[in-house]
């Protein structure tokens, strides 16, 4: 094969399939990127054989061919190569090394032949829908922080995406949980998604497309298409497929309090800088703070053996039966961080049941957090 190709054309699709890639590979090949030129473009894709990225580039072709070369080693020299340099790819005869050249840099790297690449191919893909950029970035990235990183309860280790019918009409929902705290959003459920099998994104994957939704247009057109083990997301010239967590994401509707009566309403910013800064004379940021509120005040309390107390008052709106409550600071501070109001609404029931929060700006969100005894 031989090509010519614009390093920031190359440098953008490689920073897309090359994060694939693990670092370590006990398998040779998974450490490479298929390279492969045809119509006029050249086609890159990189596995961990639980997901794929394939991406196609604009490139002169010279002459046509495929191979696979060392995914991080490449994308290493083509970022270090200057600014509006154009990249030539060639192989020789025995298609054993490519050479990259740029300006008066030169390369060899040793290649593996492309009849040994994986192809984790998606089969047959029961459901398809198209959903807006925006959309499907907002559903992962309001829920994504609370995905269990324990890998016992593996079926934790991902979103939760499924249909529902909630108020009449169907939602596309994502959830996730670690058992301490529960993150759910949703959508009016795109054509095409209805009857959809409930199906849990793995966390690598949902960090991916992630990082792949924050490169594109909000607005752009995503396609989406799945059954109950794969799934495949197109986002313009990139394609993911993945593997799906293999279980059964519990019955989380059963922790969503239903009775909490006392709503407490709080300015977000400020709460959130407050419990960042009461944490600070903890030395470990899962340390319970304590939330007592009296009247329309909430004083913030916490208490360390080693350092010592820190507290801190703010005015709130709160007109129920005066209640202490401890929460980890972490999980606080994360939630609010989600929150996109200027509002956070706390439904509190006791000091010993979950708390259901609310977002001020955002009706289709909502946070459950189990309470720490302080």
């Amino acid at each position: 094969m031989r090509i010519i190709i614009e390093r920031s054309n190359l440098l953008k699709s490689l920073a897309h399939v090359h994060r694939v890639v693990e670092r370590r590979n006990t398998i040779p090949i998974l450490s490479n990127v298929l390279l492969k030129t045809e119509d006029g473009a050249l086609r890159l894709k990189a596995t961990d054989l639980d997901l794929e990225i394939t991406e196609s580039v604009a490139a002169t072709g010279e002459q046509e061919g495929a191979t696979t070369v060392p995914a991080h080693l490449l994308y290493d020299i083509v970022r270090k190569l200057p600014d509006g340099a154009e990249v030539k790819l060639s192989t020789n005869a025995d298609g054993n090394q490519m050479t990259v050249s740029s300006g008066r840099s030169n390369f060899r790297l040793q290649c593996l032949p492309e009849s040994d690449f994986p192809d984790i191919t998606a089969g047959t893909l029961s459901h398809a829908f198209t959903i807006k950029a925006a959309e499907l970035a907002r559903l992962i990235d309001r829920t994504h922080f609370a995905i269990s990183t324990e890998e016992t309860r593996y079926y934790l280790n991902g979103i939760f995406l499924h249909t529902i019918e909630a108020d009449g009409d169907l939602k596309l929902r994502a959830v996730a949980t670690d058992g301490h705290r529960l993150a759910r959003a949703e959508m009016a459920a795109p054509a095409g998604s209805e009857g959809m099998p409930g199906i849990i994104i793995p966390r690598k994957t949902v960090g991916e497309l992630q990082k792949l939704l924050s490169d594109g247009e909000d607005d752009a057109a995503i396609e989406v298409e799945l059954s109950d083990a794969k799934l495949r997301v197109t986002i313009g010239p990139v394609v993911l497929t993945s593997k799906l967590i293999d279980g059964t994401f519990p019955d989380y509707q059963r922790v969503i309090p239903q009775n909490n009566d006392k709503a407490l309403t709080l300015d977000r910013q400020s709460f959130s800088a407050a419990v960042d800064r009461v944490s600070t004379i903890s030395s470990e940021r899962g340390r319970a703070v304590k939330l007592a509120v009296s009247d329309s005040q909430l004083t913030l309390t916490v208490n360390s053996p080693d350092s010592g107390t820190a507290t801190e008052e703010l005015a709130v709106g709160y007109d129920s039966d005066d209640i202490e409550i401890g929460f980890n600071a972490r999980y606080l501070l994360d939630i609010t961080a989600q929150l996109t109001g200027d509002e956070a609404v706390f439904m509190l029931a006791d000091a010993g049941s979950p708390t259901l929060i609310k977002d001020g700006g955002d009706d289709a969100t909502l946070y459950v957090l189990m309470p720490m005894r302080v």
